[in-house]
């Protein structure tokens, strides 16, 4: 039953609301307004993209626990989402990287997957009281966010049934804790050559890449037709049917039979939803389907995702992030320890900067920033930062439920 006193309580009508918001928010991003161009060089899109519908609940205009529209983003769009983020997965293609580009990715990955627990177990025993509860459900859903992206993060909310309340810091820090990362990113990446010298790094792999990469766009890119767009719907909404079939057959079957796996999430409907979705997204990007990338695939995806990220958001209130100010000493022991290892690897392996650079920022931002950190070092490597983004998206929630099971035993 919906609340009758706030000021939207039929959700067709919020939809509308929310998706607006969503545009307005895409369209000011992108003028070349002077006052919009600089307002949002200090203001993050993604962080209104949260923000702005956190206010209409903040204030009581709506009844969020009420609306079943995070309800449909989360069971409908989420996992399609998945699907066609991880369908454009090209094997070969991030083979053909070079072994660095793997490495310096996985380390940023493992910094993220270890970084939490041991963040949680420093700042814990400084402070046992503030950080115990729930807390660490709430860091799950960083994991999900820094190795995945919104997608992934959403998958961690449900699986580890992290309250609203929570939620809401979490978000606050990991966006801007990711913001300020990925600021530091670009100015080192005006350093690179310095950097690269340094390190004795040798950089013929990445001019041979920008090659590779300008011709294959001028093969692939194309305008999308009608027919392409009604297939990207199919592929992203028939896996999804699959994956609810597939998880409403495990998890009942798992609970019946070894009940004690609940600990570890395997009972869990949802758990099993976005590990099949993934799971088959990476499975078709073995297929023709992966030309779908080509017609707007990832873009569709990020459709999907932004509505859900606006469904998030009007969930939550802005106000909780006063009652865990210590949240942000626990983000930037975090993101210290992913950076200093990144660092430590780069100069082991004489990694060159540019593959630091996006294989942290394709973990850490996904596929919205990765791009924006590849093409400051040249704009035709930005789809670089796109293609190990999705990586991140394959991996997302396999790394983030296994962060979040270290979290679990790291935890006052």
């Amino acid at each position: 039953m919906q609340n009758s006193a706030v000021l939207f309580n039929n959700d067709a009508v919020l939809f509308g609301v929310i998706t607006v918001i969503l545009g307005v928010v895409f369209y000011t991003s992108h003028s070349s307004h002077r006052y919009c161009q600089a307002f949002y060089r200090f203001v993050p899109a993604l962080l209104l993209c949260y923000f702005l519908p956190s206010l209409l609940n903040t204030f009581g205009l709506i009844d969020a626990e009420g609306s079943s529209i995070y309800h449909v983003a989360s069971r409908y769009l989420l996992p399609a989402s998945l699907v066609l983020f991880t369908l454009s997965v090209d094997f070969k293609a991030i083979l053909g990287l070079g072994p660095k580009a793997l490495i310096m990715f996985f380390t940023g990955t493992l910094g993220i997957m270890i970084g939490g627990p041991i963040a949680l177990l420093i700042v814990g025993s400084l402070a046992p009281d503030a950080l115990g509860g729930d807390i660490w459900r709430g860091m799950t859903t960083i994991a999900g966010s820094w190795i995945g992206g919104g997608a992934n993060q959403t998958a961690m909310k449900e699986v580890f049934e992290v309250d609203n309340t929570i939620f809401s810091v979490m978000i606050t820090v990991d966006v801007i804790m990711a913001n300020i990362w990925m600021a530091v990113l670009l100015i080192w990446a005006s350093r690179a050559e310095s950097f690269d010298k340094k390190t004795g790094a040798d950089t013929s792999a990445i001019r041979e890449l920008k090659q590779r990469i300008e011709h294959y766009q001028a093969q692939h890119a194309r305008i999308p037709q009608l027919h392409d767009l009604m297939l990207i719907i199919a592929v992203g909404f028939g896996a999804t049917a699959i994956a609810h079939f597939a998880a409403d057959g495990i998890a009942p079957w798992i609970a019946k039979e070894a009940p004690q796996l609940a600990m570890y999430s395997l009972t869990s409907t949802f758990f099993w939803l976005v590990v099949v979705a993934t799971t088959l997204g990476l499975l078709l990007s073995n297929t023709k389907l992966r030309k779908l990338e080509a017609v707007g695939a990832s873009k569709m995806a990020s459709v999907f995702l932004y509505i859900l990220v606006a469904s998030i958001g009007m969930q939550m209130d802005i106000r909780a992030i006063l009652d865990y100010p210590i949240m942000f000493v626990v983000g930037v022991v975090w993101m210290a320890i992913h950076a200093g290892l990144l660092v430590i690897v780069a100069k082991w392996i004489k990694a060159p900067l540019f593959y630091l650079a996006v294989g942290s920022q394709a973990n850490v931002g996904g596929a919205a920033s990765a791009p924006i950190v590849a093409a400051a070092f040249h704009p035709s490597l930005a789809p670089v930062g796109v293609l190990l983004a999705v990586l991140g998206y394959g991996v997302g929630t396999y790394g983030a439920y296994l962060c979040g099971l270290m979290l679990q035993f790291a935890a006052p």
